[in-house]
């Protein structure tokens, strides 16, 4: 069976994966660009389209950076990756952060309790939104995969009821040397979860750990 997956998720050191108070202008709320600025110089997200001064690094992070998209046939998303709207739809017109021609390639499925229509995008990328367990949201998505292997693109809450739910087979954490204090804390609720996992941790010059979390059999 396809496996489930975590890649290039970054947590602060108090465990928060977003700050306080996310808006259009601010999808990571007060913590900025801060959680992800270790991904901007390397090859993989310089080819995102993303910021940066150099082509892009070839060293540790972009060793691991460059795992996320290989052998995955579809992505599940929450509705706060998707986009900076609650409550019911008020702008169909929103197709997320990433354009006409998205990043992932692949089919998404969105969580969210209120479907729209699937978006089909340039390059591949279907958005699909269900209202959905992660139960069935994974089966879903696998139907869509075809056969290979289902990431788990976050949000924060997303990425915890996949986690509660224990349907998480392989997950790349990146720690990141920062305090964040306030937001959505990925931990909470998680307590003994090491438990499942065999664990790695390489650090980076960069100065974050990439942290590697392989499920143990069941």
């Amino acid at each position: 069976m396809s496996l489930v997956r975590v890649h290039n998720f970054s947590i602060s050191l108090d465990g928060f994966g977003t700050g306080e108070g996310q808006a259009l202008e601010t999808p990571f709320g007060h913590a900025g660009t801060r959680l992800m600025e270790w991904a901007f110089e390397t090859r993989t997200f310089r080819e995102m389209g993303l910021p940066g001064m150099t082509q892009g690094s070839r060293g540790v992070d972009e060793a691991f950076a460059s795992q996320w998209g290989t052998r995955v046939g579809a992505e599940i998303m929450g509705r706060h990756k998707f986009g900076p709207q609650r409550g019911p739809w008020e702008d169909l017109q929103w197709q997320g952060w990433w354009g006409e021609d998205p990043v992932f390639h692949t089919s998404v499925v969105v969580l969210t309790h209120h479907p729209r229509p699937l978006l089909e995008m340039d390059g591949g990328t279907s958005f699909h939104f269900v209202d959905a367990d992660p139960v069935s949201a994974l089966a879903q998505a696998r139907d869509l995969a075809g056969g290979l292997d289902v990431r788990i693109g976050g949000g924060v809450a997303t990425l915890r009821q996949f986690l509660e739910a224990d349907l998480v087979d392989f997950m790349h954490l990146v720690l990141v040397p920062i305090i964040l204090g306030r937001g959505e804390r990925l931990w909470d609720g998680l307590e003994g979860i090491e438990a499942r996992f065999d664990m790695e941790a390489t650090p980076s010059p960069s100065g974050v750990v990439h942290l590697i979390f392989t499920r143990r059999p069941r």
